[in-house]
């Protein structure tokens, strides 16, 4: 496989498709206390957009919040399905999640169960692995979609983790065996 320059320089956003926009945002703005990056936009729709986001027909409207260096979009489309109205079990093809890093997990948590969230688990903590040092748990939002709170206590030193990626590399089957 031929190396490439990488010009990424990070995630900009994650984008959430929302059944209502505007109970979303008591979630992720009042509940987890994300704050706003840009204000709730009205409902638009076209010829483009609905080009530009491969669905036919789109009419939608969106906000973002700020998460750390990155953002979280919600969007609402006015014309989904009716038949897709539950959220992609987490096991299926294309499913995805976000991670909400946090500095607390316990007090966090609490905080959220207080509120009446409520978590797939207790708190997992992984100290061996590729994943030493997180402590991390499972929510849903209020559309049943799949959220992680984690809590980085520490990380694997670095060279140990570059040549662990390297053993990998040298070690992967071929891109044409699979």
């Amino acid at each position: 496989m031929k190396e490439h320059a990488v010009s990424i320089t990070g995630v900009h956003h994650s984008g959430i498709i929302v059944k209502d926009l505007d109970r979303s945002i008591y979630f992720y703005h009042d509940l987890l206390g994300l704050p706003f990056v840009t204000e709730p936009s009205p409902w638009f729709s076209g010829e483009d957009l609905a080009k530009g986001v491969g669905v036919p027909g789109a009419v939608l409207r969106q906000v973002c919040f700020a998460a750390g260096s990155t953002q979280v979009e919600l969007l609402e489309y006015g014309n989904r399905e009716d038949d897709h109205d539950e959220a992609v079990h987490q096991n299926h093809l294309g499913a995805m999640h976000i991670a909400l890093r946090v500095d607390d997990i316990v007090s966090e948590k609490a905080r959220l169960e207080a509120a009446g969230v409520e978590f797939l688990s207790d708190i997992n903590v992984v100290d061996d692995g590729v994943l030493a040092g997180w402590r991390w748990v499972y929510l849903h939002d209020p559309d049943g979609i799949p959220m992680e709170l984690v809590e980085v206590a520490y990380e694997r030193p670095e060279k140990e983790r570059q040549a662990a990626c390297q053993r990998y590399l040298d070690q992967r089957p071929a891109l044409s065996r699979l």
